[in-house]
């Protein structure tokens, strides 16, 4: 087996970054694009609220589905599999969405681009995590989330600049340019060498089978959730909330997107190195919750009669607590044997994007129709936080761990 690189700038942390930052430009394109795009198609702008909330279920929905799907492709087949395969079906299923005539063409395409998105990140986490030493393995992998999190900001330029039609042919023209790059990445020789041994490999169904394994699959998608509440509620919903309170400028939600995703690749960063500093992925976890929790009240008790501007910022203020996404991935990674790995770190963060589908957005809902808009969305805040620093609390400690073993 090759010895893990010391480098955190090898050629797979170059290609992972790159593909995470193609992953992230067309996974939020909708939602940036959300109200011109819909407008084009005649509707009303309460149908724009009703339909663009249904065409993200839809999306998330594809990405729950695909993330089992390439998660049991990237331990049986390979990581590098995974890498090709998915950002070949959401290079196409985007340049599909250019030609979209009505809303339920819009919600088959995106459910298919969703299947695609679903095995980018956590084959890459995976991949970079196997190859670089366990002494640098956060800062490498934060550095592939922060790099890859500015595609949301590159996506806010392109549809300032281009119709939204436009926009989608150039995500799926740069993922085809990708594709290219990623002939020169080599395999995992951590996968290579579990390929030899006679273990079962990608078997989903394994992280059901063990009382303890379940649980720390359970924790670990938990941990994740103010990450998608953030995104696609409080910042894809930024101009809704901006109404309730009172801000008679126009929010658009796009540039909300584009100041939260530029702080998140911020806080993704910085994440990393901060738990190399404590030792610890969990104590840096804290401090990004607390972060979190704290512009959530500034969301919530500072906008009343504010301005526009005010709503970026502090949605800049929820992206760069959320910038623990890096890490909440890499401990999903570090917590599952080379057998497991992909399938974990492949799910899980798709499990929490698919949460918006099957908990979050219908929280809120609920929440909302038996208070109001503004009391729905601080309860569901509040309940979310709750939940995961619970979660938090019991998870495993993941720093330094040595990732040569195999789950039975």
């Amino acid at each position: 087996m090759q010895k893990p690189s010391n480098s955190i700038f090898s050629i797979a942390v170059l290609v992972a970054a790159l593909g995470y930052f193609v992953d992230i430009y067309d996974l939020l394109l909708f939602s940036i694009i959300r109200v011109p795009s819909l407008q084009s198609m005649g509707l009303s702008k309460e149908q724009i609220t009703t339909d663009g909330e249904g065409i993200i279920m839809w999306q998330m929905a594809g990405l729950l589905l695909g993330g089992i799907i390439w998660g049991i492709m990237g331990d049986k087949k390979g990581r590098l599999s995974v890498l090709f395969g998915s950002i070949l079906l959401y290079s196409v299923a985007n340049i599909a969405n250019g030609f979209v005539q009505t809303v339920d063409q819009y919600k088959l395409i995106r459910f298919i681009a969703g299947l695609g998105l679903a095995g980018e990140l956590g084959a890459g986490i995976t991949l970079v995590s196997e190859l670089i030493a366990k002494e640098k393995r956060g800062i490498a992998t934060s550095l592939v989330a922060g790099i890859g999190l500015t595609g949301a900001v590159v996506a806010f330029i392109i549809k300032e600049n281009f119709e939204w039609r436009t926009c989608y042919f150039i995500g799926g023209g740069l993922g085809f340019m990708l594709l290219l790059l990623r002939i020169s990445v080599f395999e995992s020789g951590m996968y290579h060498e579990v390929k030899q041994m006679d273990v079962q490999r990608g078997n989903f169904f394994m992280l059901f089978t063990k009382a303890s394994r379940l649980k720390k699959y359970f924790l670990n998608i938990l941990i994740g959730l103010p990450t998608w509440f953030v995104i696609g509620v409080l910042v894809t919903f930024s101009g809704e909330f901006g109404e309730k309170m009172g801000i008679t400028e126009k929010i658009d939600p796009g540039k909300a997107i584009m100041y939260a995703y530029a702080a998140i690749s911020i806080g993704d960063i910085l994440i990393g190195f901060l738990s190399q500093w404590l030792k610890s992925r969990k104590k840096a976890l804290y401090i990004f919750y607390a972060i979190t929790a704290f512009f959530m009240v500034l969301f919530f008790t500072i906008q009343w009669n504010g301005s526009a501007a005010r709503m970026y910022w502090i949605c800049a203020g929820l992206g760069f607590g959320t910038g623990f996404w890096a890490i909440f991935v890499t401990m999903a990674a570090e917590q599952f044997g080379t057998n497991l790995r992909a399938t974990a770190a492949t799910t899980i963060p798709n499990m929490v994007r698919g949460m918006l589908t099957v908990f979050i957005l219908p929280l809120f809902k609920w929440l909302r129709s038996i208070t109001d808009y503004y009391t729905g969305g601080w309860m569901a805040a509040a309940i979310i936080m709750i939940i995961t620093v619970v979660a938090a609390i019991f998870i495993e400690e993941t720093f330094g761990k040595d990732l040569n073993y195999t789950e039975t």
